[in-house]
């Protein structure tokens, strides 16, 4: 069989990714029903090895969901929450105020604390607002804002969790597989990710790392949904080694191929790689006389939102297609207040591929007349 030759595109929008050839290729295999003893092993490895990257298997265990990072989120929320709980949701940016929107849909009781997207959240004020409030069960939170590269301090905000006996959930979508976490330590009940993003996979899986002893309590609270209900599919895949419902199939087989090179270059060596991608970006920026959000103090290392360039001849969609015609995929802002596009160093791209980028930003910026 002759494989065609892939182009490769540089995706520096923050997921999906880009990806190594062999994760592609891992893709195109047999045909094979997902009801298979076979595939249901190599669910079981991809559950194992995640979870591994974050915490023991004995104690935690991953559970599957076909479907984006927010269906994984949305069940997460929608399941572990009794109907007598009460969840505080840190907002500081796009995707704390859609965890705000998902327990709005299901009228889940929800305080929400209010954060600046561009500066570490208050700890004082957090910790005033747990200790007046009464009945607080869970807090949930963004490990990684998205929204604006701010990075969260989730282990703080973890202790506090332990001090006050509520559970803590973190979603981690464009932190996992980069940024290290140990959700024991950190004191982490879930953690919700993607198979798009750090772990360098293809888009369709998302996954939540549960405590295990936690989530066995959520057996009692009444099922809000059925498709992603969290116990009901942890529980069946226990048992099975199957998800309730089919899953992506070609997908896993990426999954397990991104696993495989996760583990080679380690997640530590993988963050390194990143941070010297951010690096050159910054560099570069400022010397293209340019200006980024957040403080490099408090600074993801994953995602830059930029100020755009203060010039009428700017155009966000004609510089999309400036740069989309030579390789490079960048994405628009997402915060209220700013005028922003955002550039990721996420996937499997090194500072060289940054190097190129900042050459095609400058001459689009001498195009503009915004450098001469």
């Amino acid at each position: 069989m002759s494989i065609k030759q892939i182009t490769r595109n540089v995706l520096l929008n923050p997921g999906p990714a880009t990806t190594t050839d062999t994760v592609k290729f891992a893709q195109v295999i047999p045909d094979i029903c997902p009801r298979e003893k076979e595939f249901g092993d190599l669910m079981e490895y991809c559950a194992t090895e995640i979870t591994r990257f974050v915490g023991d298997p004995k104690d935690y265990a991953t559970v599957f969901f076909g479907g984006s990072g927010t269906a994984t989120v949305e069940a997460v929320l929608s399941s572990v929450i009794p109907e007598n709980g009460k969840i505080l949701i840190i907002d500081n940016g796009a995707y704390g105020k859609r965890m705000c929107q998902i327990t709005s849909a299901y009228k889940i009781d929800t305080l929400v604390f209010k954060s600046s997207s561009i500066e570490p959240i208050d700890l004082k004020n957090l910790e005033d607002a747990i200790k007046f409030e009464k009945g607080l069960t869970h807090l949930a939170m963004i490990h990684h804002e998205t929204t604006t590269g701010l990075l969260n301090d989730i282990s703080a905000i973890g202790e506090l969790c332990a001090t006050y006996k509520i559970q803590f959930i973190v979603d981690s979508m464009s932190g996992f597989a980069a940024i290290p976490v140990d959700m024991k330590s950190m004191n982490i009940d879930y953690l919700a990710a993607s198979s798009n993003k750090n772990i360098q996979g293809m888009a369709g899986i998302g996954f939540a790392i549960c405590n295990r002893q936690v989530l066995l309590e959520t057996e009692v609270i009444p099922m809000r949904n059925l498709y992603l209900n969290l116990y009901a599919q942890y529980a069946y895949f226990e048992k099975t080694h199957q998800t309730r419902f089919t899953p992506p199939v070609q997908t896993f087989y990426a999954l397990k191929q991104a696993i495989l090179e996760t583990k080679e270059e380690t997640i530590e060596k993988r963050y390194a790689r990143y941070g010297r991608s951010w690096e050159t970006l910054l560099n570069g920026i400022e010397e293209l006389g340019l200006e980024y959000l957040i403080d490099k103090e408090h600074h993801s290392k994953i995602i830059t939102s930029i100020i755009e360039p203060a010039t009428e001849k700017y155009d966000f969609e004609e510089m999309h297609d400036f740069f989309f015609e030579k390789g490079f995929t960048i994405y628009p802002g997402k915060v209220n207040n700013y005028d922003t596009f955002r550039i990721s160093n996420i996937g499997q791209i090194d500072y060289t591929d940054i190097e190129a980028f900042l050459k095609v930003l400058k001459a689009y910026l001498i195009q503009i007349n915004y450098l001469k």
